[in-house]
């Protein structure tokens, strides 16, 4: 009888020392998978960001849909200019007499795949609408529009994936907790987002951390 209860002791020292070590243990392992895929997430978010603006560079607006946007990359090219300040002199009739004129002059001299300046010899742009770590093959939600600020229309855009998405295996309480999360060093919300259907912005929601040396 006392081998029968020592036994189940010890089972239950085992099990709760088990439960305190997961309690302790699990929060620090979720961090480090959700700070991993959502360094991947952001690099593709910024990617998209890259290659919208240069998309609005050469269009003078943004592409609503991932095809229209990898055709781009695959095609578009960069004008190369060259600003210089000249001047000539011209009669004016009204004061009888030459009069020194300053103009601009904008030279053209050269053009630059879209792709050659954005990604090299990359190719990862053709997969960017493809969200990393997910289950089921899901895609960014990315969608264009314009909005009116100060009497102008301005072309506006916005791409994200919910964060259920990339930690779908995570445990359940804690996915809650950072889909509630408000603080200045995580990504707020319930989804990672680059730009605003809403604002003039192509930010992303996220903090400096994520961001590499060089861009900060």
């Amino acid at each position: 009888m006392k081998i029968a209860i020592q036994i189940v002791l010890w089972a239950l020292s085992a099990f709760f020392g088990y439960m305190i070590y997961k309690s302790i243990n699990g929060p620090i392992e979720f961090n480090k998978t959700k700070e991993a895929r959502f360094a991947k997430v952001i690099d593709k978010l910024k990617d998209i960001r890259d290659s919208q603006v240069a998309y609005k560079t050469v269009t003078g607006k943004y592409a609503n849909d991932f095809n229209s946007l990898v055709t781009f990359i695959d095609t578009a090219k960069f004008t190369i200019t060259q600003r210089r300040d000249s001047s000539y002199m011209a009669f004016d009739e009204a004061y009888g007499i030459d009069r020194l004129n300053e103009i601009v002059i904008i030279d053209t001299l050269g053009f630059v795949p879209v792709k050659d300046s954005l990604f090299g010899e990359d190719n990862r742009y053709k997969n960017m609408m493809d969200v990393p770590f997910a289950q089921n093959n899901e895609k960014f939600t990315m969608k264009a529009g314009t909005v009116e600020k100060s009497g102008f229309t301005l072309p506006v855009f916005e791409a994200k994936v919910k964060k259920d998405v990339i930690l779908y295996d995570q445990n359940k309480t804690l996915l809650a907790q950072e889909n509630a999360l408000v603080s200045v060093e995580g990504v707020n919300g319930p989804e990672i987002i680059v730009g605003s259907l809403t604002e003039v912005s192509t930010n992303g929601n996220w903090p400096s951390t994520y961001d590499s040396a060089d861009e900060q």
